[in-house]
């Protein structure tokens, strides 16, 4: 058999045939959003370069082994914090404030860049070389061992974590935390030490909500929250009293997915019109003009691509391409639950995309990245299972 005809054969086909599937729902999402706003660009063009541009990249990532990955994960750690520390400085000329947030670098001609959508893949590789590291120095665990890896973790996801929180940009935290708190559970660390640190966080989270509703100064005093982050919850929580404001985006969400119904209105024949419903709000789209059918379809899509990930990540023999699956899968489940629990009222808005089917070319360059780990993980372990070696 040929070079040509082995890397055929260890191409994922299976992997590629899913995003493939997520490219043809973003488009027809995208075409049939951008029919209801006052838009002086066409999206979906936009989204169908960015695709290319994703399959470059994951052209380009699949080739590097868990080795390379490994040796080149500080690097790209501290150029990912770079980027933030960056934006921060730069000047609103290149660097404006959005909707409250400076998480953009501006390109004239190009577009906008959001380095924290790179930053969590970054991460993500950096703490599955920080668990791998340590395992294989520490065989014999013991408590103090287990401790010292919780403590190389959280060190390693502090300083983006407070970078992005200073942008301030709430929704890529929480990825950042859903990501570091996937790849715990599987580090080995004993569930001693990790049943009350997460029983611990579940109680601040519980005591900052009670803030929230209770004493929203006090926040806005000590820990520097925005007025419009509060407003986020209180719009969850009551979003027809905040219809004028903060609930205007779920109360048009909810009527949009509500008037779906069961079949929807057909393809291009929504109605129900609200700012910016290409990006965060696409799910509501999907909702109303294929309806809970249409829903369906997509969440299983999801679930098809989780399954796959969780499967490719029980295979691989590979410890460090084992976290790099945990790390992948946790910010994929984490961000799909929260884009279509936001759109239903079943979470606060924090204006966290839909993987692979929002428009947005950071997002799906950061999406495609991590793809390409996976396809990485997919093409070596193949490499692995078939070598003559």
């Amino acid at each position: 058999m040929s070079n040509n005809q082995q890397n055929v054969s260890r191409f994922d086909l299976n992997l590629a045939f899913i995003l493939f599937l997520f490219f043809c729902v973003s488009c027809i999402a995208i075409y049939s959003a951008q029919t209801l706003g006052q838009y002086g660009e066409n999206f979906l063009v936009k989204q169908i370069v960015w695709y290319v541009v994703g399959s470059i990249i994951i052209s380009s990532v699949m080739f590097l082994d868990s080795e390379q990955f490994q040796k080149l994960s500080w690097y790209l750690y501290g150029f990912g914090n770079f980027l933030l520390v960056l934006l921060i400085v730069a000047p609103p000329s290149i660097a404006p404030v959005i909707n409250g947030a400076k998480s953009w670098f501006k390109f004239p001609g190009i577009g906008s860049l959001q380095p924290s959508e790179f930053v969590k893949v970054f991460l993500i590789i950096a703490l599955s070389n920080v668990i791998t590291r340590h395992n294989e120095k520490h065989r014999i665990r013991t408590i103090r061992e287990d401790f010292l890896l919780l403590f190389k973790m959280g060190l390693t996801l502090l300083l983006p974590l407070m970078l992005i929180m200073q942008q301030p940009d709430l929704g890529t935290s929480l990825v950042l935390i859903s990501i570091f708190s996937g790849l715990v559970f599987v580090s080995g660390v004993s569930w001693k030490i990790i049943t009350p640190v997460f029983l611990g966080a579940a109680t601040i989270g519980g005591a900052i909500l009670s803030l929230v509703i209770y004493f929203p100064e006090a926040l806005e005093k000590y820990l520097g929250v925005k007025q419009y982050q509060l407003g986020r919850i209180y719009s969850w929580l009551d979003p027809y009293s905040y219809s004028g404001g903060e609930g205007y985006h779920l109360q048009k969400s909810l009527l949009a997915i509500g008037s779906g119904m069961v079949n929807g209105k057909g393809f291009a024949n929504g109605e129900v019109y609200f700012p910016e419903s290409h990006t965060d709000f696409i799910f509501a789209v999907i909702g109303e003009e294929f309806g809970f059918i249409g829903c369906s379809v997509v969440i299983s899509l999801f679930f098809v691509l989780i399954y796959y990930l969780i499967k490719l990540g029980l295979e691989t023999k590979n410890d460090f391409n084992s976290y790099l699956c945990v790390g992948v899968i946790s910010m994929i489940t984490f961000h799909v639950f929260q884009n279509i629990g936001m759109t239903i009222g079943v979470v606060p808005i924090t204006g966290i995309p839909l993987p692979f089917i929002s428009y947005g070319g950071s997002s799906l360059m950061g999406n495609m990245l991590a793809m390409g780990l996976m396809f990485s993980v997919s093409y070596h372990y193949k490499r692995f299972m078939f070598s003559s070696e």
